[in-house]
């Protein structure tokens, strides 16, 4: 057990002495190594009596730094930094399972490998992309800028190739906003969406969606708590494999009217959706930031995304990048738009986008049977209702078939299994049958 620090040696050490503050700045103190693994914090009381504040604010604040591992203890026994070390990471992703052989993992809602396309001529082709191998931090080549430009939902003032789609959230969301600020997100949503958030220290306030999207009730309720931004995925929810209709999206950019919330649009699945891609930027240009990835549909090596923007707000992300790696790879960025263009790799994601849909609709079809139904749409996975998270994911672990618990995508309390048909070529009976035992208590 380490040493316990005095409650005013630490309260000297916490500038902003609100429940958000004192989390965020006593997480700090960890992370610089002030507080050190094993320190013993002092009593609640002692500590709020130096910062001057309530003991219920600062044992919310301790229940902040719980939830993230950064402490652990409670009551008489004490509290105290725990770990080995601390290390950011993302919890929910990183508690997803590896699974050996022989079980039916539908926990990865990723690409067949066996439908991307081929990268061999456009890789040759990028070997002579303009600038190759200059150090100068540049946005975009143009080339890929030409060939985005034809499917670009509106005409954006500036575009900035990154290195993947969530790779361009990340960026987005530290680069523009502030730890303690609060984010609007549509619920349920993709786990790694929330893991980023939940790394910056944001407060999230969900936005509850139905097979439209996005409900305008909720968003207006979202909007009373003035969040410095709104994330949502337009195109093709990634979860639910939903659609914001034209009608929910024309209600959305009304209520949004009302709000300087910055406006994230991440379209993470792409052409696997058979809709048109949409966005609210043509609507508010100087606040909307809409990504496009290309991993699902042209391959996860090709380490690319398509982000659009006001040029302020590009400027603000390039520059924050330019802390890192500055710039993306101009020779993925040359290969993915000779793709783009090429008429072979278009048939191929065309080909890919019906398979996919095959896939899941034939296990939406035989859930069906079994009394079970899903929400209709597209995408890698699917929906599906159970009584009891726990019960199903034990049910099927004892059947050697691994999905994701809804809770890993909301924040709010779920009823659901995320389960992936992008690779369910056979055994979709199998996965029905079980999924169906699991499904009720």
């Amino acid at each position: 057990m380490g040493e316990i620090p005095t409650a005013r040696w630490l309260a000297e050490k916490i500038t902003n002495r609100t429940q958000r503050g004192i989390a965020l700045e006593t997480s700090a103190l960890v992370r610089a190594g002030v507080l050190p693994v094993g320190s013993r914090l002092p009593a609640i009381r002692d500590l709020a009596y130096e910062l001057g504040v309530s003991p219920a604010t600062v044992s919310e604040a301790w229940s902040d730094l719980r939830r993230q591992k950064i402490i652990t203890g409670r009551g008489r026994n004490g509290t105290w930094v725990s770990g080995e070390r601390f290390v950011a990471k993302p919890e929910r992703l990183a508690s997803s399972g590896n699974y050996a052989d022989g079980v039916l993992d539908l926990s990865m809602a990723v690409p067949d490998v066996t439908l991307l396309p081929r990268l061999d001529k456009a890789l040759a082709h990028a070997a002579n992309v303009s600038d190759l191998n200059s150090y100068e931090r540049s946005r975009i080549v143009p080339e890929l800028r030409d060939a985005v430009m034809a499917e670009w939902p509106y005409v954006p003032e500036a575009f900035l190739a990154t290195n993947g789609g969530y790779n361009a959230v990340y960026t987005t969301v530290r680069a523009l906003l502030m730890p303690g600020s609060v984010v609007a997100i549509e619920h349920p949503t993709a786990m790694r969406l929330l893991d980023i958030l939940e790394d910056l220290g944001v407060r999230i306030v969900p936005v509850v969606s139905d097979m439209h999207g996005p409900t305008p009730a909720s968003l207006r309720e979202a909007l009373k708590e003035r969040p410095a931004a709104f994330l949502f995925q337009p195109r093709l929810h990634s979860v639910t494999g939903q659609t914001v209709s034209a009608e929910r999206m024309d209600e959305l950019g009304q209520i949004l009217a009302g709000s300087d919330a910055l406006i994230i649009e991440d379209d993470g699945i792409g052409d696997i959706s058979s809709a048109r891609p949409v966005s609210l930027g043509s609507h508010f240009p100087d606040r909307t930031v809409h990504i496009l990835s290309y991993s699902k549909t042209h391959g996860p090596d090709l380490r690319l995304a398509v982000v659009s923007s006001s040029s302020a707000i590009i400027e603000q992300i390039q520059s924050y990048r330019a802390f890192s790696a500055g710039w993306t790879s101009r020779m993925l960025q040359a290969a993915a738009a000779w793709l783009l263009q090429d008429e072979e790799t278009s048939d191929s994601v065309a080909k890919a986008r019906s398979i996919y849909q095959a896939r899941r609709d034939r296990l939406a079809l035989e859930l069906s049977g079994r009394g079970i139904q899903t929400p209709a749409g597209s995408g890698l996975c699917l929906w599906v209702p159970v009584e009891s998270e726990p019960f199903a994911m034990v049910t099927l672990a004892a059947r050697n078939i691994a999905v994701v618990p809804g809770g890993k995508f909301s924040i709010l309390p779920s009823h659901h299994l995320r389960v992936a048909t992008s690779r369910l070529s056979d055994r979709c009976a199998e996965a029905a049958d079980a999924i169906a035992l699991a499904h009720r208590l």
